[in-house]
């Protein structure tokens, strides 16, 4: 298991740096996914990652004090509202419709009420 966790964490690594420069990629929860793959599989790599300048730039607010800046979020949740909007057209299910519609409530919550906002 740990094995998948290393790999796992270098691919959400490098689609966070292709995320970088590539607009409409988000970076931050593809660099949220690699701290945790790599908090799960190696101290080593963990201590690592959290060294590298981009962990700095990113994540360093995030992990520390559970706050991003304004953009951050915006970016991720504009990423996340093309998938949901296409599911919610694309399910036959009323009930998978409704389950949708309170997933993106919930996300919508807590990135805006329950992750503080960063002054950047």
């Amino acid at each position: 298991m740990k094995a998948i966790y290393i790999i796992l964490g270098f691919i959400s690594v490098a689609l966070g740096l292709v995320g970088v420069v590539v607009p409409g990629l988000p970076t931050t929860p593809f660099l949220l996914l690699a701290l945790y793959c790599f908090g799960k599989s190696s101290e080593r790599l963990k201590q690592w990652f959290m060294g590298t300048k981009i962990y700095h730039k990113y994540l360093k607010e995030y992990d520390q004090k559970r706050a991003m800046t304004m953009k951050q979020k915006i970016a991720i949740l504009a990423f996340s509202a093309p998938f949901c909007i296409f599911a919610f057209f694309t399910l036959p299910n009323i009930w998978g419709k409704l389950a949708l519609v309170i997933t993106v409530i919930v996300q919508y919550y807590y990135f805006f009420f329950k992750i503080k906002t960063l002054e950047k």
